[in-house]
C-alpha cells in the first residue's frame, strides 16, 4: 500500500510521454512491473515560425517497452507542430517487441500512400529492431489532426497531436486566442492492451472494457490513486484560449465539457466551421474538434470532463475523466478551512443521450459555400455493422460470443481480412496477384430492412480481402447505413487519404427517393471521420483525386479487428501529377 494515498500500486499498462523527453530521462523513472509501449522523441526539428515560409521538420521516434509506475507517466506522445506547406521527415525506430506502423490521421498524403501507415494496407509493418522513415508534405491543410500507431491495439498508448498552423501571414478565421492547449482524450486498461486483444481473438467474445479514460494521459480526480496527477490548465481572467480536442480513445465516443463555460466550435477534423456556441461536444474516436473558451467566470477551479456516449446494447466503461481549468487569480484549492475545495463539475449528457449527440453534430457547417460534387459517377451504398460467425462446435473455448458464436463485423456483408504475404499497396504496385480482389460490392448483396428485425440468416458475413476500384477524378457518393444486426450503433467511419463533405444524415433506412431532397449541397462540413447515427444513415461525397489504395474503416478498434473495413483502389490519372509516386527505398517488407 502507498502510505500517502492508501492505494495499492497495481501495475498498469500506461504509456507515452506528452512532452519531448530524452530516453535517458525516461529510463531514470521509478519503474514498476507493468509493460508499456512508449514513444520518445530523440531528435527534434523544432517549430520555428520566424525562419521561413515552409520548413522541413526532422524527428526520430523510438518505440520502446517501458515499465511505468501507476499514474506517473503521461500516456501520449509528443505534439508535432508545423505550418501548412511544411514537410516532415520522421524516422520510426522499433525497439519494442511488436510490429508497429504510424498513421498521420487526416493528412491527405497526396500521391503518397507510402507515408499513410496502416499495417498491411499501405505498408508492411516495421518489425522489431528495424526502422522506417515517413516523409510527407502538408498541402493546403490547417488545424488539428493527430498521429497514432496503426497496428492492432498499439494505438492505446502510441499517439499524439499533430497541429498545423496557417502559413505565415494567414490569420485564423476567428479572434486570435491568448494560448492553445491540445486536449487528448484517451483510454487505458490495467493490463497490456495487446493481451486484452489476444484474449478476445482467442475466445471470439467482446474484449474487456477499459478501466479509465484520460485527459492528456491522466485519469483525474475521480479515480483511485490518480488525484495527484490530475492535469491542470492555468488561465487568466478574460483570456480566450483555443482547446484542440482529440478523441484518441480506442473504442469509445465521448461527451466533453468544461464547467460553467461555453465552448465556441470553430473547426472539426482540420476544417473550419461556422462558429457556434455549446456547453458540450460529442467527439468520436479519430475526430478532432477545436473550441474557443473565454475565462469569463468567477476566478476559481473548474472541471473539464469527458465520459462515454454509448449507443450499442453492450457493456462500456462508465467512468469519468477530469482535468482542471484554474484561474490564476483563484484562491488556492486548500484555502478553505484547511480543506481542499472541490472544483465545479460540468453538466454532461447521459451515456445514451443520442438527442444531444445529434443536436451537436447537426449544427456543423462549413464557413461558406463549398464545392460539392453535384453530378455523381459512383453512387455507393454500404451497410455497416456487427455480425456473428457460427461455430461448428459452439461449446468450444474459441466460441464464447453470443450463443456459442464468434463476433464479426462487416461492410456489405464482407468482413475485411488483412493480407499476410504483402501489403495491399505494395502488392498492387509490384503487380503481385492473389493478395486481393477488386470486387467489393457497391450495394449489399441482399437488400433487407437494415434497421428492423433482421433474419438470423443474414447475420454471418463472408471473410475476404475485397477492394473497390475508382477511376481518378470520379465523383463519389457513399451512403453509410447502420444495421440492427446484434445491435444498432454509431460507427465512426474514417477514410484515409481524403476528406469529404457530410451532406446528410437521418434515422431508419435511407430512402433514395425522398432523402436526397434534404441533402445540404451548399455548406456541408468537411470531415475525415464521421459516425453513422445509431439505427440510421449518413451520406458523404468526395472527388477521387488522390491515387493509391486508401483504407476505410470503423475507428472503434474492436470493430476494425472484427473486419468492419474495406479499401478503395484509386487508379492513376494522366501524367506524373495524377499518379502515385514511387515507393521509398526503405519501405518495410513483410
Amino acid at each position: 500500500m502507498d502510505g500517502a494515498s492508501g492505494c495499492t500500486k497495481s501495475p498498469l499498462w500506461f504509456g507515452l510521454n506528452c512532452f519531448k523527453l530524452p530516453s535517458a530521462t525516461v529510463d531514470s523513472y521509478n519503474l514498476s512491473a507493468a509493460q508499456n509501449i512508449s514513444f520518445n522523441e530523440e531528435k527534434n526539428g523544432s517549430f520555428q515560425a520566424h525562419l521561413s515560409e515552409a520548413e522541413t521538420h526532422y524527428h526520430e521516434f523510438v518505440v520502446r517497452v517501458l515499465f511505468i509506475a501507476i499514474f506517473l507517466s503521461f500516456a501520449c506522445g509528443p505534439t508535432l507542430e508545423v505550418r501548412d506547406g511544411d514537410s516532415l521527415v520522421i524516422k520510426a525506430v522499433n525497439n519494442a517487441r511488436y510490429n508497429v506502423t504510424l498513421h498521420w490521421h487526416g493528412i491527405r498524403q497526396l500521391r503518397n500512400p507510402w507515408a499513410d501507415g496502416p499495417d498491411r494496407v499501405t505498408q508492411c509493418p516495421i518489425q522489431p529492431g528495424r526502422s522506417y522513415t515517413y516523409r510527407f508534405t502538408i498541402e493546403n491543410q490547417e488545424g488539428t489532426l493527430w498521429w497514432h500507431a496503426h497496428s492492432r491495439w498499439l494505438r492505446a498508448t502510441v499517439y499524439g497531436a499533430l497541429i498545423i498552423h496557417p502559413k505565415l501571414g494567414s490569420p485564423y478565421p476567428f479572434p486570435m486566442p491568448r494560448s492553445e492547449i491540445p486536449i487528448l482524450l484517451g483510454e487505458w486498461w490495467d493490463r497490456n492492451p495487446m493481451d486484452v486483444l489476444k484474449l478476445a481473438d482467442f475466445t471470439g467474445a467482446a474484449p474487456n472494457i477499459s478501466d479509465a479514460y484520460t485527459i492528456n494521459g491522466q485519469p483525474g480526480d475521480l479515480y483511485r490513486c490518480s488525484k495527484q496527477g490530475t492535469v491542470r490548465f492555468p488561465v487568466g481572467s478574460g483570456e480566450t484560449i483555443l482547446l484542440r480536442v482529440i478523441n484518441s480513445a480506442l473504442n469509445q465516443e465521448l461527451f466533453f465539457g468544461v464547467a460553467n463555460h461555453r465552448l465556441t466550435v470553430v473547426a472539426v477534423d482540420a476544417a473550419y466551421t461556422k462558429p457556434f456556441t455549446t456547453s458540450v461536444i460529442m467527439i468520436a474516436p479519430g475526430q478532432t474538434t477545436d473550441v474557443l473558451l473565454t475565462a469569463d467566470q468567477t476566478p476559481g477551479h473548474y472541471y473539464m470532463a469527458a465520459r462515454a456516449y454509448n449507443t450499442a446494447n453492450a457493456p462500456f466503461d462508465n467512468t469519468t475523466t477530469t482535468a482542471i481549468l484554474e484561474y490564476k487569480t483563484a484562491p488556492p484549492r486548500n484555502a478553505k478551512k484547511g480543506k481542499q475545495s472541490t472544483p465545479i463539475f460540468p453538466r454532461l449528457p447521459g451515456f445514451n443521450d443520442t438527442n444531444s449527440a445529434i443536436a451537436f453534430t447537426s449544427r456543423l457547417r462549413s464557413p461558406s459555400r463549398v464545392k460539392v460534387p453535384l453530378q455523381i459517377d459512383e453512387s455507393l451504398f454500404f451497410a455497416v455493422g456487427l455480425g456473428l460467425i457460427n461455430c461448428t462446435n459452439p461449446n468450444s473455448p474459441r466460441c464464447q460470443g453470443p450463443n456459442g458464436t464468434r463476433f464479426a463485423a462487416s461492410m456489405n456483408n464482407v468482413s475485411f481480412v488483412l493480407p499476410t504475404r504483402n501489403s495491399l499497396m505494395q502488392a498492387y504496385y509490384q503487380g503481385q496477384p492473389g493478395v486481393f480482389t477488386t470486387d467489393f460490392p457497391p450495394v449489399p448483396p441482399v437488400k433487407f430492412d437494415y434497421t428492423g428485425n433482421v433474419s438470423r440468416g443474414l447475420w454471418q458475413p463472408v471473410k475476404a480481402t475485397k477492394l473497390y476500384k475508382l477511376k481518378f477524378g470520379a465523383r463519389v457518393q457513399i451512403v453509410l447505413q447502420d444495421t440492427s444486426i446484434v445491435s444498432v450503433e454509431d460507427h465512426p467511419m474514417h477514410l484515409h487519404g481524403y476528406h469529404f463533405a457530410v451532406i446528410g444524415a437521418g434515422f431508419g433506412n435511407f430512402n433514395p427517393r425522398t432523402d436526397p431532397a434534404k441533402f445540404n449541397l451548399i455548406d456541408p462540413p468537411y470531415r475525415n471521420t464521421i459516425g453513422t447515427p445509431p439505427g440510421g444513415w449518413v451520406a458523404i461525397r468526395f472527388e477521387a483525386d488522390n491515387p493509391g489504395i486508401w483504407f476505410m474503416h470503423c475507428h472503434l478498434d474492436s470493430h476494425l479487428n472484427w473486419g468492419l473495413a474495406m479499401a478503395f483502389l484509386v487508379e492513376n490519372g494522366v501524367g506524373e501529377l495524377q499518379s502515385v509516386q514511387p515507393p521509398p527505398l526503405d519501405l518495410p517488407r513483410c
